[in-house]
């Protein structure tokens, strides 16, 4: 039998295996998904050789070698394969204990990195996390903001924003809201050039471009009896940001077809006017993206459950 300072060593020594046991688990995910040490050290907030020192250990006491590596190049061994999946499987069991465990005793805590697009995540979403964060105080959130495809389990990312259509079958997306896309102008250029009151009139106007957009110098839209007719614009002006677009539109530079949130504040103060406004054209859905497991962190679901309350409405 133990008495109570064997029984306190004991408990503490086991405590520190298994705190260590998930630290080697959670370092070797981080280097299998981003394919480097370094990338690893950067998502975990430790030093290189941390990483290292724990890969280490691992491979150690299960006396197999989980990566070959190069200086340049750290490629992943069959072995180091099998551990990476059933990995993630024991720590989404341990994360799914430890909330079922506490309930709602909890807060979700640590680091929530977020990726949305440059521009709605400058308008939109950065102006709701500090009403995010009053209510998760234990959370830190990096907001990353990119027009470019990402590898969410390479970058670390935990959930994406992402507007548009979503064809990763590895991933889950949720549907949060549809944005429509609509013509406007400012009302100088409405003065000065007329204001089109079909389709076909728009087509003798200048208009500018979202590269974003593949329809190009044809926009389609529908007429509100139902039919599906194309624009073909003339256009001098083009750019890959809706916003740079706005600006545009704004200072007079022709008829825009932009999404409705990135004008809705300009069309309210007067600095733009709907045009076409009892026709519709394109719409894209917004939708939050995270990775396909059994187990969906805490923080996850708390940061989808508040965009589906602010953005559904």
């Amino acid at each position: 039998m133990l008495n109570d300072c064997q029984r306190s060593i004991y408990n503490k020594l086991i405590g520190e295996r298994i705190l260590d046991t998930l630290d080697g688990l959670k370092t070797v995910v981080a280097a299998v998904e981003t394919s480097s040490f370094t990338a690893a050290s950067e998502r975990l907030g430790m030093s290189k050789a941390l990483v290292s020192k724990y890969v280490g250990e691992v491979e150690s006491n299960l006396g197999i070698r989980l990566f070959n590596r190069t200086t340049r190049q750290l490629a992943l061994t069959d072995a180091g394969r099998r551990y990476y999946q059933q990995a993630i499987t024991l720590l989404e069991q341990y994360n799914a204990l430890v909330d079922n465990v506490t309930g709602e005793q909890t807060k979700p805590r640590g680091l929530l990195r977020v990726s949305a697009p440059v521009t709605f995540g400058e308008m939109k979403l950065s102006p709701l996390l500090p009403k995010f964060l009053a209510l998760y105080p234990d959370l830190q959130i990096e907001l990353v903001l990119t027009n470019n495809a990402i590898d969410m389990l390479e970058e670390g990312i935990d959930v994406r924003l992402r507007i548009g259509g979503v064809d990763d079958s590895t991933m889950i997306a949720r549907h949060l809201k549809t944005f429509p896309l609509i013509l406007c102008a400012s009302p100088a250029y409405i003065q000065q050039q007329g204001l089109p009151k079909t389709p076909q009139q728009v087509t003798e106007h200048s208009c500018i471009i979202d590269s974003n957009f593949r329809i190009g110098k044809q926009w389609p839209i529908i007429s509100p009896k139902g039919q599906a007719e194309t624009i073909d614009v003339q256009s001098t002006i083009a750019a890959n940001s809706p916003q740079a677009v706005r600006e545009i539109a704004i200072a007079g530079g022709g008829i825009a077809m932009v999404p409705e949130f990135i004008v809705e504040d300009a069309i309210n103060n007067g600095q733009l006017i709907t045009i076409l406004s009892n026709y519709t054209t394109l719409e894209f859905g917004l939708f939050a993206i995270y990775p396909h497991r059994k187990y969906v962190a805490k923080k996850v679901r708390c940061f989808i459950d508040f965009a589906l309350a602010q953005f559904s409405n």
